[in-house]
């Protein structure tokens, strides 16, 4: 049984300004709060809101203005190695194969040839793409491209996964199949993920808690929980009372 008992990471008071001569932009302002271990928590917002540039925050690719970040109970600045990304760009390097791009972290890492194989072959089974080791990114659809992308985040064995929009620019059809993948791998293979999203029902589908952003500059608005069985049935009553809900609290489209 996962355990959600335990804090995995801490936002404390986090924002973050950016300063020009004419004028100050301010894109996240005082945001505060908690990740569990293996927890699925979806930061929800309204595009431009400042939700990537938290995430940004949090992945140590920008620094804060102001507040801090602890990490299993420890302050941290930078890039942390315990850290995967999943991008909606997949940002695959076209000249390698899937097994070589899944490799790639562990290579960075110096990990062992045989040992990074093995890794890799996990991983990609796991993302449903054995059979697809030797394919180049331009022979793969959109969603094998993500799985890809999924499994080389993985395969560095990451104690938090962030994913920011990772299903923001599939086809509808393909975007519910990879939300279905994710929470199938999600279970199989416990992580803690932090998911960005600007849609309400790919939240309520996903998250074990959602962060309702305000628009910019991004601010905690509400923090719901979705006490609803999984897998969530998106046509439910419950369901979609749920996204309602959320809906009445946001200017956001459905």
């Amino acid at each position: 049984m996962e355990d959600k008992s335990r804090v995995k990471m801490s936002l404390r008071n986090i924002s973050k300004s950016y300063y020009s001569r004419k004028e100050t932009q301010e894109a996240v302002r005082d945001v505060s709060f908690d990740v569990m271990e293996n927890e699925f928590l979806v930061l929800l917002g309204p595009g431009q809101c400042g939700k990537t540039v938290l995430l940004n925050i949090i992945a140590g690719l920008e620094e804060p203005t102001t507040g801090k970040m602890l990490y299993e109970g420890k302050e941290f600045t930078g890039v942390n190695d315990g850290f995967g990304l999943v991008f909606q760009k997949t940002a695959l390097m076209d000249w390698k194969t899937v097994i070589e791009n899944v490799e790639f972290g562990l290579k960075i890492k110096h990990t062992d040839k045989q040992k990074r194989r093995e890794i890799a072959e996990k991983y990609i089974d796991l993302v449903g793409l054995k059979g697809f080791e030797n394919s180049y990114p331009r022979q793969l659809s959109g969603g094998m491209k993500q799985r890809t992308g999924i499994a080389r985040a993985y395969s560095t064995n990451p104690g938090v996964l962030l994913m920011d929009e990772p299903f923001g620019a599939l086809d509808a059809q393909t975007r519910y199949m990879m939300e279905n993948e994710i929470l199938r791998i999600w279970n199989e293979d416990k992580r803690t993920i932090v998911f960005v999203t600007n849609n309400i029902e790919e939240a309520v589908t996903l998250g074990d808690r959602i962060i309702l952003l305000s628009s910019c500059p991004a601010e905690v608005k509400q923090i719901y929980v979705p006490n609803l069985p999984r897998p969530r049935d998106n046509m439910s009553p419950e369901f979609l009372a749920f996204r309602e809900m959320i809906e009445k609290n946001t200017d956001m489209a459905l």
